[in-house]
């Protein structure tokens, strides 16, 4: 009598699964407030379960949003600089901005050691450096609530204490020193 070797492929869709489910995240959109799905590999966006994503995965990403849901606004401001890579790489300064994210990452690297904790300096040096139309108000974004910005920003201004300035982050935007002001 032969043996029969049996081979399970519960492991294998297990690790497809949580894959998938590692590149969706829920948001919440700045102009309806309501939440959506975004793939943080692909950028794609849908306000309905994507395809892929189960009942209960799409359920358990809207649980951890509203878990990590946070209360309340912060007021921030910060100084961007842009690379090649980021989702519009232009600005008021350059029309085309070819620099790679380390060279941009240098640059921010050197504000950061001319502002030290300096809130005079940080507006000083953004309204002359920022790669964002902020730069008109020395970086200041004014009020933001929870799911109005791109998540790293998000964490570290929320993480922040008034007066206090982040190291550098990076979003698709660019990257950034961001100061709590509120």
């Amino acid at each position: 009598m032969e043996s029969v070797a049996r081979v399970s492929f519960e492991p294998v869709l297990l690790l497809h699964d949580a894959l998938t489910l590692h590149q969706w995240e829920v948001r919440i959109s700045q102009s309806r407030g309501e939440p959506y799905f975004f793939n943080t590999e692909s950028k794609e966006s849908s306000w309905k379960r994507p395809e892929g994503l189960s009942e209960e995965q799409a359920d358990a990403l809207l649980e951890k949003a509203q878990a990590g849901k946070r209360s309340g606004k912060v007021r921030a401001s910060h100084l961007l600089v842009k690379h090649s890579g980021s989702r519009r790489p232009s600005s008021w300064k350059e029309a085309n901005i070819t620099r790679s994210k380390e060279e941009a990452i240098e640059i921010l690297r050197g504000y950061q050691a001319e502002i030290g904790t300096s809130a005079d300096k940080f507006g000083e040096l953004a309204s002359e450096h920022s790669d964002c139309a902020s730069h008109a108000q020395n970086g200041d974004l004014g009020s933001f609530g929870p799911g109005q910005m791109q998540k790293p920003f998000e964490d570290a201004a929320f993480a922040l204490q008034v007066g206090e300035i982040s190291d550098i982050i990076s979003t698709d935007s660019g990257v950034h020193l961001v100061m709590r002001t509120g």
